[in-house]
């Protein structure tokens, strides 16, 4: 994919803005409050990978290498909107932030799932870890690539 379709998809300047109202959280942030720091900063390194995980996704064609960028997209996001619970706790006076954040979050949930319906599931090969297989094939599977003859050109054995 080039760099110019990249950042005019949805999702991914979805994920930018996510990044810029975590880094406006993390600014906002007394420096003397050690536990929302510690939300701030893990709600900060998880809105870092969205735009990059997307791109890794968008950059490959196999089915299980976008399933496996996909899942940790989805566990970031996940985690910014679960530690706005955090600021919540604490007392946070800018709450506005955490609704905005909340609303973005919501808004890339569902790009995210209709990005996901694009990829080709049969655009794969085998996830021997079992997670990122299309549905219908196993780990276990007997991999059809076996079953094609290949001779190596650099092999100098004899049979």
């Amino acid at each position: 994919m080039d760099r110019d379709k990249l950042e005019k998809m949805p999702l991914y300047l979805k994920a930018h803005e996510i990044l810029n109202i975590v880094e406006r959280l993390v600014d906002l942030v007394a420096e003397d409050d050690t536990f929302l720091s510690h939300v701030a900063d893990n709600m900060y390194a998880d809105a870092l990978q969205l735009a990059p995980k997307i791109a890794g996704a968008e950059g490959v064609d196999l089915y299980d290498i976008k399933m496996e960028n996909a899942a940790i997209i989805r566990k970031c996001a996940r985690d910014i909107y679960v530690g706005c619970n955090g600021f919540l706790i604490e007392d946070f006076q800018d709450v506005e932030y955490l609704d905005l954040l909340r609303a973005e979050v919501e808004e890339f949930r569902i790009l995210f799932a209709e990005w996901v319906k694009t990829f080709d599931q049969w655009n794969y090969i085998i996830d021997r870890w079992g997670l990122f297989n299309p549905p219908g094939v196993n780990y276990d599977d007997k991999d059809p690539d076996d079953d094609i003859p290949f001779d190596n050109p650099f092999d100098d054995t004899e049979e």
